[in-house]
């Protein structure tokens, strides 16, 4: 075996993951697991287990080279030992729907199979996917009575993405210059941190002044509406989205699985940063082997706390009115 590949295995070596749920999304993070080389073992774990048999069949038949992980469906009982759990069961969001539209039907979903993970959890970090992702993650935090941060949530890390994508288009620079995050709710209240956005370092004002492009409050509008509708404008046009959360998810894995740390706007139960606490929203955050290690407290602008302070208490109101 030559080097290179003797280092390949033993960056995943003994490294387990197990998906709850083998829907699109689910199935999506399997394959794109793989492909990464993540983890050595990975289980579909779902309600229909015939579907997550095949999907993981259809994952593990893939040319050898391509990823090395064993896939397979499983149960509840894999959950023991994993390093990490993503969870992403429930159902998608319909068209016209907003995220926490879909609240009655997946807290009891989600309830159900909190309940199942405790009866066989060990150790290792939660994930949870599935939306409204904010008030999801809140609950499994309280239900599995784990450290803060070992339970966390994708939260606004796609929009980031799309936003990131959105700003490289309009300036023409590679993605990797660009630093900019979207934070509060997963969902209307959101809002990027205009005042943190830069471009190598440099703030965005003073680097498109250098360049010659606009940029104001037209610009910012154009942009973030844009990148709010993108959402919507997939699952119109095919029904769901998969394949953008699957690669952020994988993004996620790599600091969880290979202590990579890696700073993303996640979600989890925040303890007084920002004057906010017992509420779930997305802030910057550093993401590592125990899940969220700590969320950053940047100097935002004065608007900028007080529309945070808007989608805290919005996620408030709306875990009130579940009580």
């Amino acid at each position: 075996m030559t080097a290179h590949k003797k280092t390949l295995y033993a960056a995943i070596d003994n490294r387990k993951v197990a998906i709850v749920g083998a829907g699109y999304v689910g199935a999506s993070i399997a394959y794109a697991l793989t492909i990464r080389n993540l983890a050595s073992r990975i289980v579909l774990i779902d309600i229909d287990h015939k579907k997550a048999r095949g999907e993981a069949l259809d994952i593990q038949h893939g040319i050898p080279y391509m990823g090395t992980s064993s896939v397979r469906a499983g149960d509840y009982s894999d959950c023991a030992n994993c390093d990490l759990i993503i969870i992403t069961a429930g159902r998608s969001r319909r068209p016209g729907e907003t995220r926490l539209d879909m609240i009655a039907d997946n807290i009891g979903i989600l309830k159900e199979v909190t309940d199942e993970i405790k009866r066989y959890y060990t150790h290792g970090v939660i994930m949870v996917v599935s939306n409204p992702v904010d008030i999801l993650t809140y609950k499994v935090s309280e239900w599995m009575g784990l450290p803060n941060g070992k339970v966390f949530g994708t939260g606004c890390i796609l929009d980031t993405s799309r936003l990131v994508r959105a700003i490289a288009d309009y300036t023409d620079i590679n993605i990797e210059a660009i630093k900019c995050n979207i934070v509060g709710e997963h969902g209307d209240t959101q809002f990027p941190l205009w005042s943190r956005l830069s471009i190598a370092g440099i703030p965005m004002d003073e680097y498109c002044g250098n360049v010659g492009l606009e940029w104001g409050d037209d610009q910012k509008d154009a942009l973030y509406n844009t990148v709010r509708g993108m959402g919507a404008e997939i699952i119109e046009a095919k029904g769901r989205t998969h394949y953008g959360i699957a690669t952020c998810v994988c993004s996620l894995a790599d600091a969880v699985l290979n202590q990579r740390l890696t700073i993303a706007p996640v979600t989890s139960t925040l303890t007084g940063e920002y004057g906010i606490k017992d509420v779930a929203i997305s802030v910057p955050s550093i993401v590592g082997v125990n899940g969220v290690e700590r969320r950053l407290e940047e100097k935002l602008s004065e608007e900028e706390y007080g529309k945070l302070k808007i989608s805290a208490d919005k996620m408030r109101e709306t875990l009130e009115s579940m009580a």
